[in-house]
């Protein structure tokens, strides 16, 4: 398995740290370039002790506490704050890709999502297995996807499906429209009690409801229950293929080279650990010397507040996470978020809003800035206010030609401080919708 030998200094550190988390805090990825490649993975990897939150506690701009399970949009900025605030960013990045692998919106009953949040963080680093029945068995996927109204007389493909299709094999490989049907009838049995206060409350299996009869699923013919519909799909030629390139594709932009993909899946088949795949995803030479990754816009968002030190205090983040195209709980179908969408015309507004949102936070204002400061200082100045993250030659260029031709219609006295205030917050916005901070 091929490991990046080159340099590993603060820009290779920085892109480790946005693409397993989200993002540095300052001073995060010099410190973590000092680790050294293998350390420096294995700190991310294999935290030690239990996740902690550092820093100021969430809450809405009267003050109160986040609803999550309650108030609209609030289980988004109880996610989006643990994301900030987490000493174990690549923990909170697997629950992340794990939500959008096994994709779950809204099922009327928001704890259930919660706790299927807690799923992913506990198990995201694990065995595929276990996660595979814990997700299988989980309460708000058995909701979303109609588990709890599969039984032996009223057989539900919904999950059959997607279990193969999205969840373990991809799209047409291997299998049959006689395997979901037989997948389908092996997954009966779930059912739930209804409250009227609560919602769904009780799922548990019922084997009155399981079909027991015999059923062939890729050509093996059994008693098969549920169990063995998801060890069928772990078993099959498709699946080792299937899940490395997928789980490959969170991290690194481009295809798993040929001479990569073998030794990766002889890893993954070694009790379907998940861990040691993504080590060696994280130690590739494609991770830092393939091109650079378009963020998540709520991985970007998320980092932003972490650059500043700054918690969640405005319910702002709600739409504005929407309007960039990721609102947590709330993907937009079973086959999770188009990131090929996330810089459209459409959802690019987010990212800026987000950036004039923080901004605004910190902004600077006329009284007392600066009367000679330069275009160079200004644009130094507003690098340094989000951390100093790797920008390009192009976009310094850039920026500084802006500042430039600020300081060309400084013509009045009274130009001078309300001008150069203005274009510091300006700066601070532009390097944030960059396309070296909008990718990693």
């Amino acid at each position: 398995m091929p490991v990046y030998q080159g340099r590993f200094g603060t820009q290779q550190a920085e892109r480790l740290l946005w693409r397993a988390g989200f993002g540095p805090r300052p001073g995060e990825a010099g410190k973590l370039a000092r680790k050294g490649l293998k350390d420096a993975v294995r700190s991310l990897t294999r935290p030690r002790g239990k996740p902690r939150l550092v820093g100021p506690e969430p809450h809405d701009e009267d003050g109160l506490p986040l609803a999550p399970a309650d108030a609209y949009g609030h289980d988004h900025l109880w996610w989006l704050d643990r994301m900030v605030r987490t000493n174990q960013p690549l923990v909170e990045r697997m629950a992340l890709s794990w939500h959008d692998w096994f994709a779950t919106a809204d099922v009327g009953h928001t704890q259930l999502n919660l706790n299927q949040n807690d799923l992913f963080r506990r198990m995201g680093l694990g065995r595929f297995d276990e996660l595979l029945h814990g997700v299988t068995a989980d309460p708000a996927m058995l909701v979303w996807l109609s588990g709890n109204e599969n039984t032996r007389r009223h057989p539900n493909e919904n999950y059959a499906r997607e279990l193969m299709e999205l969840f373990t094999l991809g799209a047409g490989a291997g299998y049959t429209e006689t395997d979901v049907r037989e997948q389908a009838r092996a997954l009966t049995g779930w059912t739930n009690d209804w409250d009227d206060n609560i919602g769904a409350v009780n799922f548990r299996f019922e084997p009155k409801s399981w079909d027991a009869g015999p059923k062939t699923i890729f050509g093996h013919t059994g008693v098969f229950n549920w169990q063995d519909a998801c060890n069928l799909c772990l078993e099959h030629p498709a699946h080792a293929d299937y899940f490395v390139r997928k789980l490959w594709s969170y991290f690194i932009p481009k295809d798993v080279p040929k001479k990569s993909l073998g030794p990766l899946i002889a890893r993954y088949r070694n009790g379907y650990s998940i861990r040691p795949v993504v080590e060696s995803i994280l130690m590739h030479p494609l991770f830092y010397e393939g091109p650079r990754m378009v963020k998540p816009p709520v991985v970007q968002i998320a980092g932003m507040l972490r650059a500043k030190k700054s918690g969640i205090w405005t319910e702002d983040f709600v739409w504005i996470s929407a309007d960039a195209g990721q609102l947590l709980f709330d993907p937009p179908n079973v086959s999770g978020w188009d990131e090929q969408r996330w810089l459209d015309t459409a959802r690019i507004g987010g990212r800026w809003s987000a950036a004039a949102r923080l901004t605004e936070q910190f902004e600077v204002i006329e009284d007392g800035y600066p009367v000679k400061e330069t275009p160079k200082e200004a644009v130094a100045k507003a690098w340094r206010f989000w951390g100093k993250p790797t920008l390009s030659k192009r976009t310094e260029m850039e920026l500084q030609q802006f500042a430039n031709r600020v300081e060309g219609i400084i013509t009045e006295e009274w130009h001078e401080r309300s001008y150069r205030a203005l274009r510091q917050n300006a700066l601070r916005i532009l390097i944030a919708t960059s396309p070296d901070f909008t990718t990693a």
